[in-house]
C-alpha cells in the first residue's frame, strides 16, 4: 500500500506545477512572436533549480526543433551528462511520439504538461510512450496543468495562420 502525501505537499507540488507552467508558457509566447508554433518546454532538478528550456524551431529550418528536445540538450549540457534523473519536464503541449521518446531515454523523472494534443501527442492521446511498461524507463505524469492558457494560445495561432492563409489566396 502506497502512503498518501499529506494535503499541504500536494498543494505544494500544484502551485510549483503552475509556476513553471507559467515560466514555461513564457516561453512559448517567444516563439509565437518568432512564428514558430507556440510551444514552450523547462527541465528543473530537484532542488528547484531550471537547467534547460527551448521553445520550438521548426520554421527556422529544423526538423528536430521541437521545445522538448531543445530542452533536453540544455539542461544535458549544464549538468554534463546525458541522464536527466531527478528532473521534471514542464511543457506547455503533450509532447509527440518523438519527444515522448527523447523523455524517457534521457531519463526525465516526471513529466508535466498543459494541453492534450489529440492529433499527435504521445503521453496520453494516441498512445502513451512514457509510460510503457516494456521501456526500460517510466516517466511520472501530470497532464492538464495550465491546459486552457496553452490550448487557447494554439488555437489562436492556428486561427490566425488559418486566416492569413486564406487571404493570400
Amino acid at each position: 500500500m502506497t502512503a498518501t502525501p499529506p494535503l499541504d505537499f500536494e498543494l505544494e507540488t500544484d502551485s510549483m506545477d503552475a509556476f513553471w507552467m507559467d515560466r514555461a508558457l513564457v516561453l512559448a509566447r517567444g516563439a509565437q512572436e518568432r512564428g514558430e508554433v507556440p510551444v514552450g518546454a523547462l527541465i528543473v532538478n530537484t532542488l528547484g533549480q531550471l537547467i534547460g528550456q527551448g521553445s520550438n524551431r521548426r520554421e527556422e529550418g529544423d526538423p528536430l526543433g521541437h521545445a522538448e528536445l531543445d530542452a533536453i540538450r540544455d539542461a544535458a549540457a549544464a549538468i554534463g551528462d546525458w541522464r536527466l534523473e531527478g528532473t521534471t519536464m514542464f511543457v506547455t503541449l503533450e509532447p509527440c511520439a518523438m519527444c515522448a521518446g527523447a523523455i524517457v531515454n534521457s531519463r526525465i523523472d516526471r513529466l508535466v504538461f498543459g494541453a492534450y494534443d489529440p492529433k499527435a501527442g504521445f503521453c496520453g492521446s494516441l498512445g502513451n510512450l512514457v509510460n510503457d511498461p516494456r521501456l526500460n524507463h517510466q516517466v511520472q505524469l501530470s497532464a492538464g496543468v495550465r491546459a486552457e492558457e496553452a490550448g487557447e494560445m494554439l488555437r489562436g495561432f492556428f486561427q490566425r495562420l488559418r486566416a492569413k492563409e486564406i487571404s493570400n489566396r
